[in-house]
């Protein structure tokens, strides 16, 4: 098959197939007399797998790394789990600055429906968003 119809049987653009070949994401294609590129059912896989391992917010330089250890008949399932299990960390941890970030913008939103605008002096850019006093650091 040509590129076109990888791309489309993936679900990707031509120059995302282009972009993983480029990153050594993919083997380098055969070609055709013609000088196509020829693509068969394992490149099919192979972009399916890229584009659902992106889609788990895996780097490229993570899914390389998979892909090294398939591609040298290592089974990499202990290595996939590492690599969830970290990014799982991450968008935990991520989840938790976000919670903060909200009470932040909910005591924000909180303070803007109490103050009034015309008690805003020249010195506060706006009150609602006024600088807090910082505590005095000790040494």
């Amino acid at each position: 098959m040509r590129i076109g119809e990888l791309a489309d049987a993936v679900g990707v653009s031509t120059q995302a197939v282009r972009y993983y070949e480029r990153e050594q994401l993919m083997p380098a294609p055969t070609r055709g007399g013609n000088g196509y590129r020829a693509y068969d059912d394992q490149d099919v896989a192979r972009v399916g797998f890229i584009r659902t391992a992106q889609s788990a917010g895996l780097t490229l330089v993570q899914i390389r790394s998979i892909l090294d250890l398939r591609d040298r008949g290592v089974i990499p399932c202990d290595h996939v789990s590492d690599l969830i299990d970290d990014r799982l960390a991450e968008v935990r941890h991520r989840m938790a600055e976000l919670a903060a970030l909200e009470q932040e913008l909910v005591q924000l939103r909180d303070r803007s429906e109490r103050l009034n605008p015309a008690d805003c002096s020249d010195g506060d850019i706006c009150h609602i968003i006024a600088s807090q006093p910082q505590p005095a650091i000790s040494e």
